[in-house]
């Protein structure tokens, strides 16, 4: 079985090596193609187009920025693709952009599952990460098994679509806890409190969050190691905030998240972490 993965990012990049690892013939793209070369000493095959990479693939994995740029790649990666191949769509793409890759899968011929996933570098590089899984049923059991080697589990959510719809509602608590979890830490330090102390008085009860531990360790340290890079997230909270306001309901504490990630990237965090959304509360504009 070949696959061919278009997107070596953080995420992209842990999943092509773990495939790899297990055995399967990988072929990568990377716009960039630096970031994909590493892989080459891991055993994959680095093509020079999207058409090179998937040509003659069983398997497609698009793990890139957005709807748009998905769409792109895989217009660009037409002329090579099989029809009947499968496509798993693992970037976090949206509600209507999930929708609208779904149509044009059906226009080049391939059976899409729209599978974004939950996790960020370590769970990755782990091979421990959670895919939701959206699509035809009776490609379900091929999902799942090509999921052996990168993830920990595969949670099935009906007709494609359901997956994209369910990642916003896991992400629309992330933003908003690592957001709460700055403003905390930010009126600590302001106040002249060690904002360790904050993270030790929730520790170990019912407000304790193992993530607002990590991120406002980062905040206190004013170090960002990129695990979710704030360039996505923003762009990730902005989706929430389209798919809560056609739903009907308040989007306004996921739309101070993102303004915060906005201005952390105008910034120059836009690599690091979403934990750098600190750098915009701690200095208001």
């Amino acid at each position: 079985m070949t696959l061919a993965v278009l997107g070596t990012g953080i995420m992209g990049a842990a999943i092509a090596r773990n495939w790899l690892k297990a055995g399967q013939e990988v072929r990568v793209w990377n716009r960039t193609r630096d970031a994909a070369e590493p892989l080459a000493a891991d055993g994959a095959v680095v093509a020079g187009s999207p058409a090179e990479a998937v040509a003659g693939a069983d398997v497609v994995v698009t793990m890139l920025f957005d709807a748009p740029v998905v769409e792109e790649v895989m217009t660009a990666a037409a002329p090579g693709l099989t029809p009947g191949a499968l496509w798993l769509q693992m970037s976090t793409v949206g509600a209507d952009g999930a929708d609208a890759l779904g149509a044009l899968a059906a226009r080049l011929g391939l059976v899409y599952v729209d599978a974004p996933v939950l996790g960020t570098r370590g769970p990755a590089e782990q091979g421990k990460l959670n895919i939701l899984g959206s699509g035809p049923a009776e490609v379900r059991a091929r999902v799942e098994e090509l999921a052996g080697p990168i993830a920990a589990k595969v949670t099935w959510l009906g007709e494609a679509g359901a997956a994209s719809r369910t990642k916003l509602v896991v992400n629309s608590w992330v933003m908003t806890t690592v957001a709460a979890t700055a403003q905390s830490v930010a009126l600590a330090d302001a106040l002249g409190i060690d904002p360790k102390l904050f993270l030790s008085l929730i520790a170990g009860g019912p407000l304790d969050q193992q993530y607002a531990q990590l991120k406002g360790a980062a905040m206190m340290d004013r170090d960002y190691p990129v695990a979710f890079p704030a360039s996505g997230a923003a762009k990730d909270a902005r989706l929430v905030g389209e798919l809560g306001a056609q739903a009907g309901i308040d989007t306004s504490v996921v739309d101070a998240a993102r303004r915060l990630l906005e201005t952390a990237v105008e910034r120059g965090y836009h690599e690091h972490d979403m934990a750098a959304l600190y750098e915009a509360v701690r200095a208001p504009k």
